[in-house]
């Protein structure tokens, strides 16, 4: 929806009664229709409450005159988009006429029609949330419904490509549940309430689903609490994490399918529970608030289950992406036949996998858009930045921004700090053939990521992961040895790293000059780490300081000095 002071009569009526989710009332243009949301198993006496209490909203005689007639009948369930509730909550820029904020309803670049727009806080306005609580809940529960739906609808090709050959006999006990929650739910629907012989073909049913959805809830735990045990202590945990998700893999994707089905036939069945008391209470003050209680804890156990199933998917899908967008090993390795048919079969088997799980992963998180080269290139020459971008993109995090690439030789810690910076320079040229690496740098706005090349490329390991409130020094100068290379001194809390550049055009000199630039922003020296400094350095001076006064009696001064200090 887009701000517009189009006076146009509008037949369109967009009513948010929950945030993020509106009722849709009037004509539904053609293009809105695919994204309406059926009412399911909210009764019909709750779509009828929801249409009178709506139409009273704002200033009545008007909306009868030219919005009346579009609160007739109410069409569906809409979900805002997130930029479309961005832009509805700056309501002031909305023109208002006839008793609501008026809009267009926008489509791929182009408006299909005009509409009014009642937001939620118009309805707390109206104080008519109390009357509406449990309609609302039954609203809350219907879209909760469809969300897991969606998303296992979504996944529905795993069952053909990875499901079918394992754990078939706890399949088929899922699968029959699924279909029988899925059979009243269709039938609810269509006659618009729950009777009681409805509700007993599944009252019974809730110790099975309960069962079924902690089955798999444990499983995926399981795989999460595997992934986080194994990526806390260094690269051989990252490896091992990595070792896990693909030795893993198709029995992950079975849970994920799995627990969201199960959380399916579990969240129907809660829609069913909460429809039955709105049926057999009508106005009851206590079948109303259990209504309500029923659609929070819904939705409170659905929003913790659908967060850990697309951490685990999410976790799942970088590893995968991460292998299939391997280029593979040069030189030699392409030369031994076992180890180019062992890289290749794993490429095959996590593209197969990736397929099965990308719709399920771009559902449940929107997938970040290919990685484009930043505006710092260190890297002497043309090189071909798109095998490393590829990989890269896995390893950055929702909205981190890369904001330099380099490739440079990095040299490893050969003695203390002094010798990195510049003294003891014989000894560290000499260190300098043995110890360096051709390396990739990586700089966003939240970290520093090293890698080696070769292995990045060959495997898609990250040597060093350093966050950029981590970074307490940073010198640009030439490196003091005979290639007069350029040299970047990286200081952290806990090592010293220093990168030397090939410059072989002034262009490649401003380069590096721009990553010292972009690291030089992150320089600082939190109070914590300056005042236990000061610490432990006054704690040195007290220990000497008493070391002096504990001396033996050889130790004491004599002669002259002794008499001296005695006469003080």
């Amino acid at each position: 929806m887009q701000d517009t002071s189009d006076s146009t009569t509008a037949s369109t009526v967009l009513a948010e009664v929950l945030p993020g989710v509106a009722v849709v009332f009037g004509e539904v243009p053609a293009e809105l229709k695919p994204e309406l949301v059926d009412f399911g198993i909210v009764p019909a006496v709750d779509r009828e409450r929801l249409s009178a209490v709506l139409a009273s909203v704002g200033n009545t005689a008007t909306v009868a005159g030219n919005l009346g007639h579009a609160f007739a009948g109410a069409q569906g369930l809409y979900r805002l988009s997130d930029a479309t509730q961005a832009l509805l909550k700056t309501g002031a820029t909305l023109a208002v006429k006839d008793g609501a904020n008026l809009g267009t309803l926008m489509f791929p670049g182009r408006i299909v029609a005009q509409a009014r727009f009642i937001p939620v806080t118009a309805l707390s306005a109206a104080q008519t949330a109390a009357a509406l609580g449990p309609a609302l809940a039954m609203v809350g529960l219907q879209m909760q419904l469809s969300e897991v739906t969606g998303l296992v609808r979504t996944n529905i090709a795993l069952t053909s490509q990875v499901l079918t050959a394992i754990r078939n006999e706890q399949w088929s006990e899922l699968t029959g549940l699924v279909t029988t929650v899925d059979r009243a739910v269709d039938q609810a629907r269509k006659v618009e309430t729950v009777p009681a012989s409805l509700w007993d073909s599944v009252a019974g049913a809730q110790a099975a689903l309960d069962k079924q959805r902690e089955l798999y809830r444990r499983n995926v735990r399981g795989h999460v609490g595997q992934i986080g045990q194994s990526g806390q202590s260094g690269q051989s945990d990252t490896r091992r994490n990595r070792e896990y998700l693909q030795t893993n893999a198709e029995a992950i994707v079975f849970d994920t399918y799995a627990l969201l089905s199960s959380l399916k036939a579990w969240a129907g069945y809660q829609a069913l529970r909460a429809g039955r008391a709105r049926a057999v209470g009508g106005d009851d003050a206590d079948e109303a608030r259990f209504v309500e209680v029923v659609a929070r804890d819904t939705r409170a156990e659905l929003d913790s289950a659908l967060t850990e199933t697309a951490g685990l998917v999410a976790a799942l899908t970088r590893e995968l992406s991460i292998v299939a967008e391997l280029p593979g090993r040069d030189g030699l390795s392409q030369s031994l036949p076992g180890k180019r048919k062992d890289a290749k079969a794993a490429r095959q088997t996590s593209a197969r996998l990736l397929e099965a799980i990308r719709p399920l992963a771009d559902a449940l998180r929107p997938p970040a858009p290919p990685l484009e080269a930043p505006d710092v290139v260190c890297a002497p020459g043309s090189p071909d930045l798109g095998p490393y971008l590829r990989i890269l993109r896995w390893f950055l995090e929702d909205g981190e921004t890369l904001r330099v690439l380099g490739f440079a030789d990095q040299l490893d810690a050969v003695g203390p700090l002094s010798a990195i910076l510049g003294g003891a320079k014989d000894k560290l040229a000499a260190a300098r053939d043995r110890t360096t690496a051709k390396t990739l740098v990586a700089v966003t706005d939240r970290r520093v990521l090293t890698a080696r090349t070769n292995a990045f490329l060959e495997q898609g390991e990250i040597r060093q992961d350093i966050p950029v409130d981590q970074v307490r020094y940073v010198r640009a100068a030439t490196a003091q040895d005979r290639s007069a290379r350029l040299a970047i001194d990286l200081i952290t809390r806990d090592e010293s790293i220093r990168w030397l550049f090939r410059a072989d055009t002034d262009t490649d000199t401003a380069q590096v000059d721009a990553l010292a630039a972009v690291l030089a922003e992150s320089m600082t020296i939190p109070d914590a780490e300056r005042d236990e400094l000061r610490r432990r350095g006054r704690a040195a001076i007290e220990a000497g300081g008493k070391g002096e006064g504990a001396g033996t009696g050889a130790a004491a001064p004599s002669g002259p000095e002794a008499t001296d200090r005695d006469a003080e």
